[in-house]
């Protein structure tokens, strides 16, 4: 069994894909890059860009009755493998320990001409 789960706080999906699914007490979210619910673009530091993906990913695991420290695993996508110095030191604020398990993979493109992409997989709140 699985259920969509969305929010208005977080950019909307495409109409082939959900924001998020619940199934078997966990939350799959989609990848989300840093831009604001209208799908502006947020530019700036690293910093600046987690926090946008970050603020869209909690808007989404909220309206699925989960959270962030309820995050178990989380791949991170980069255009430049050279942000992640800056983004490994801005990461570990958004958890408590144990850290979720990760994974960063470089690419050559994302979605929006976003630099950087996050999707978690988070359990649902009892």
């Amino acid at each position: 069994m699985k259920e969509s789960s969305s929010t208005n706080k977080a950019p909307v999906a495409e109409q082939i894909l959900s924001q998020a699914i619940i199934s078997n007490g966990f939350v799959f979210v989609s990848g989300q890059v840093h831009v604001l619910p209208d799908n502006t673009l947020v530019e700036g530091s690293t910093k600046d860009k987690v926090a946008q993906i970050m603020k869209n990913i909690e808007a989404i695991l909220e309206s699925a009755n989960s959270g962030l420290n309820n995050i178990v695993k989380v791949v991170i996508y980069v255009t430049d493998m050279a942000v992640m110095p800056e983004l490994n030191e801005v990461y570990p604020t958004y958890f408590e320990k144990p850290y979720p398990v990760r994974e960063a993979v470089c690419v050559k493109a994302l979605p929006l001409g976003a630099s950087i992409e996050i999707s978690v997989i988070a359990s649902k709140s009892n």
